[in-house]
């Protein structure tokens, strides 16, 4: 039998399969990609297990734990794990701290399937700790510098053609403005923070130690950037990306209209696709209502429902540039040219798209 696994940075390098004995509830807060959850309990029994170990005793919730998981339901669960087992001959399972659940199941596999089948040393928990010392490692020990500019400039077209470059908004699955959720939903955070840490971990394995970051806040929708990272982009150096307008609103209408809608469309059909995306598209508006003040926000969600009426007639789009530009040249600018201000020590140097990217280029390899 392999021995159970201490190296969690080998199960990571390598993308190890792993089976999740933890309850649905505790995995659907927070796991690791690729993993598949085949749990010892369910919710319902694990909560009842839970309740008979705080009034009872350990033994108490043992036995209990035992009736409730016992029969076909235990013969069931076993063949699953035992069919995990047999697809992935070089995997693990584990519970949260590795401790009676991951054990009674590699006991199971065992003696009712003849299946020897190591666990994880320490569980979730300690692989959970392993990926927030590996972020923590990399802010203190590598090279970073951001990519800021107005918005629409490109600043994520810059990341895709670099090496080196962290993808911070594909993690989180969002375009990291007001109007920025895509059809799909976002991430967990615990989710998005251990995907993150192990693309870091997968890149300082292959020698990288300087890294290309677009400029965020704090939050890209509803995933918070780990502290560490977050603390250190406040002094990080600045390349800063310079657009036309004309050149962003062509960018916009295509991301957060064309696209989006295309999104929706794709996973509710044609009508509710459509459907479903125009009211996104208002409700991300309305969300900067207060922000824009009433008469603007009036302004720009006539001009948007003109534009959600054409586009619904004949597919035309062009209408949209109306209330996409005022947005630029009215809201987001204004805020921009402030924080440029704000940043300006840091900026080490600007310009549009081609020579940031051999800018950052050349900057990683000397």
């Amino acid at each position: 039998m392999r021995e159970n696994c201490t190296d969690f940075s080998d199960l990571f390098l390598h993308d190890r399969p792993m089976m999740d004995t933890r309850a649905p509830v505790e995995f659907v807060k927070g796991a690791f990609p690729g993993v598949v959850n085949l749990p010892l309990m369910t919710d319902i029994e694990r909560q009842k297990v839970g309740t008979c170990y705080k009034q009872q005793g350990q033994q108490a919730a043992i036995e209990l734990g035992h009736q409730l998981v016992s029969g076909i339901t235990k013969a069931e669960r076993i063949e699953a794990w035992a069919a995990f087992a047999r697809a992935n001959p070089d995997g693990y399972l584990y519970c949260f701290r590795g401790g009676l659940r991951s054990q009674i199941v590699q006991q199971w596999l065992k003696s009712e399937a003849g299946i020897d089948y190591p666990r994880v040393a320490g569980g979730y928990k300690a692989m959970r700790n392993f990926l927030l010392h590996t972020t923590d490692q990399a802010v203190q020990e590598c090279e970073f510098v951001l990519v800021g500019g107005m918005t629409g400039t490109g600043k994520t077209e810059v990341i895709s053609q670099l090496g080196n470059a962290l993808d911070l908004e594909n993690h989180a699955n969002h375009r990291g403005s007001s109007f920025g959720k895509h059809a799909s939903a976002q991430p967990a955070q615990i989710d998005f923070e251990n995907a993150l840490a192990i693309d870091l971990l997968k890149r300082r394995a292959r020698g990288q130690q300087q890294f290309v970051l677009e400029d965020e806040a704090r939050l890209i929708g509803r995933c918070s950037l780990p502290l560490p990272l977050y603390q250190g982009m406040q002094q990080y150096p600045l390349v800063w990306l310079e657009d036309s307008v004309e050149n962003r609103v062509s960018r916009i209408l295509q991301a957060y209209v064309v696209d989006l809608c295309a999104e929706f469309v794709a996973l509710q059909g044609e009508q509710a696709g459509f459907e479903t995306f125009a009211a996104r598209l208002r409700e991300s508006l309305a969300n900067i209502t207060r922000r824009l003040g009433g008469e603007r926000y009036q302004r720009l969600a006539a001009i948007m429902d003109q534009a959600l009426a054409e586009q619904a007639h004949d597919g035309q789009v062009e209408t949209h540039r109306g209330w996409i530009e005022a947005l630029l040249v009215e809201y987001y600018d204004p805020m921009y040219v402030f924080q440029r201000e704000s940043k300006a020590s840091r900026i080490e140097f600007a310009g549009e798209q081609e020579a940031v990217v051999a800018y950052l280029s050349q900057r990683n390899a000397s």
